[in-house]
């Protein structure tokens, strides 16, 4: 079953967004910290999170959480700040 094309609405984002994408829009390229909350009810996502993470990386995933806003935005200065001063 190909899942990626799913879609439903992202609490976070406010809008719809499919599975492929939540696969991949957390930090460094890695799921999205809520993926096995918002989707648990259209299907089996723990089970294709295990076959594509390990079941490690999906333990990792129930234990993870965002940044605090305020270090989110920090950071998001400081990268702005190095784009603009250049290397």
């Amino acid at each position: 079953m190909d899942c990626n094309d799913l879609e439903r609405r992202c609490p976070r984002l406010g809008g719809p967004v499919a599975f492929g994408y939540c696969r991949k829009c957390g930090d460094d390229g890695k799921p999205c910290f809520k993926i096995l909350d918002c989707w648990w009810e259209r299907f089996d996502v723990a089970a294709v999170m295990t076959a594509q993470m390990g079941t490690a990386g999906v333990e990792e995933l129930r234990r993870s959480r965002p940044q605090p806003k305020v270090t989110s935005l920090l950071d998001l200065i400081a990268q702005a700040k190095e784009r603009i001063d250049g290397p």
